[in-house]
């Protein structure tokens, strides 16, 4: 029976993180996949190809409707969707060849199988049985079934099944305005789709901030998609394309006829097959594995780490969470700052928050100060083109500490990192700092001195 210091199953962004940082720890460690490439759910079949065939159809739509404007001409212009999906594919194939080259340069184990626990100590990959001081679960996610429409990956599309599927639909109705629906909805509103979005909530990506959400069904609107709010289906006809029976939240009943749908309520923990129930490992009722502030079960030399624990489902979490379980069973004492983490929707505009919102400082009786700032005053934004929308700062009243920070518009993505690390600063200081010009950067500047109303280009 091989033996290691630190088993870890799954390769995913928790996964594979906490292998390499356990085996530069001086830890024998060996990474469990059952897939035959490494990467878990975020490199083959989530955030790379999604943010991939977002960068491509966006280019194509850019180049389409804004081309004449910015002095390219553009009107025959057309796409290729086979070419996209060999570009994703490449794309996957090199990151996965990359993790596998950090394998072999922290001497990390790769074992290929499903696993599954024998014992509390002792787990089963195919015939092959193996032991480890340690064990950390970081099996990821899947996406969420509705129970009268299981996936077909034809007519009914999980994200994965919509990242590959074989045509574009001319009519796509999506269940759920979260972050992958709207991800997913507007690659295929750019290369030609008419998208429908579906949304139980009375607001889209109802986990952002109050006025990110609004200000980005405005833009989506404006760009072509559908939203019908606060309304539910209740049941599909796949007979001919799909039919799908929705009320709303007066009660009238309304068809929507689609030629695909996606289905993209949430996702679940994936725990089958590892018989945690046979090693006394007990699920919670939204079928989480329950840890302490450590990661660990019920069983102190067991962790679970990333979306099959309690918290939000995102890589960056997941990976954050490997290195820490890593040094834990290294002996150290690693802390991690949830309250920092960002979360991102990379539609155009693109979405960023960090820190608390509006809603979560009012529920805590926290008396804050909010300055905002618009990109149409942005003098990068100006040059590009890309002036929809803004950069929001909130601070504690009293102590001018900033507490959240909150944008829509370009590289969102990019920038919030200069919001999680003015978290705890004052905004005066963040306001005074030098910013290089232009950049769209200087948005986070004049957000930050308009909380003192001191704003220059507002």
């Amino acid at each position: 029976m091989e033996e290691y210091d630190v088993v870890v199953i799954g390769s995913g962004p928790a996964g594979y993180v906490a292998a390499i940082r356990a085996a530069q720890l001086g830890l024998k460690a060996a990474c469990i996949e059952k897939r035959q490439t490494l990467g878990g759910t975020c490199l083959n079949v989530g955030c790379i190809p999604s943010k991939t065939l977002l960068h491509s159809s966006e280019m194509y739509s850019k180049v389409k409707k804004e081309g004449k404007h910015l002095g390219i001409l553009g009107e025959s212009l057309s796409f290729d969707w086979d070419l996209m999906q060999s570009r994703k594919n490449k794309v996957i194939q090199g990151l996965g060849l990359g993790i596998e080259g950090l394998f072999k340069k922290n001497k990390v184990v790769k074992i290929i199988g499903e696993a599954s626990f024998k014992t509390p100590h002792v787990l089963k990959v195919g015939d092959q049985e193996i032991s480890s001081r340690f064990f950390i679960i970081a099996t990821g996610s899947e996406p969420t079934p509705l129970p009268f429409l299981p996936f077909d990956e034809q007519k009914v599309l999980s994200s994965t099944g919509a990242l590959s599927i074989a045509t574009i639909p001319k009519h796509l109705a999506v269940i759920g305005a979260g972050v992958i629906g709207v991800e997913l909805g507007s690659v295929f509103q750019r290369l030609g789709s008419q998208v429908t979005f579906v949304e139980f909530m009375d607001r889209i990506c109802p986990q952002f901030d109050t006025a990110l959400s609004i200000s980005l069904q405005e833009s989506l609107t404006k760009q072509g998609m559908e939203f019908l709010l606060s309304s539910k289906v209740e049941s599909a006809d796949l007979t001919s394309g799909v039919e799908l029976s929705i009320t709303a939240k007066d009660g009238s009943l309304k068809k929507l006829k689609a030629d695909a749908v996606l289905v993209a309520v949430g996702r679940r923990a994936f725990t089958k097959n590892l018989n945690l129930d046979k090693i006394g490992i007990a699920l919670t009722p939204q079928g989480l594995i329950p840890v302490d502030s450590n990661f660990k079960t019920s069983h102190p030399h067991i962790l679970a780490i990333g979306d099959v624990v309690d918290g939000p489902m995102l890589a960056h979490k997941a990976s954050e969470e490997g290195v820490a379980a890593a040094e834990l069973c290294a002996g150290l004492s690693p802390s991690l700052e949830y309250f920092k983490i960002p979360n991102v929707i990379y539609t155009y505009p693109e979405v960023a928050s960090v820190g608390f919102t509006e809603v979560e400082l009012t529920q805590r009786g926290i008396s804050f100060v909010s300055g905002s700032y618009p990109f149409k005053n942005n003098s990068r934004a100006k040059c590009t083109g890309e002036e929809d929308g803004f950069v929001k700062i909130l601070a504690d009243k009293t102590s001018d500490r900033i507490l959240g920070v909150h944008m829509i518009g370009p590289h969102a993505s990019e920038l919030i990192s200069a919001g999680a690390l003015s978290l705890g600063q004052t905004s005066d200081h963040i306001g005074h700092l030098c910013y290089a010009h232009p950049t769209l950067s200087e948005s986070m500047k004049e957000a930050a001195l308009a909380i003192h109303k001191k704003a220059i280009h507002k």
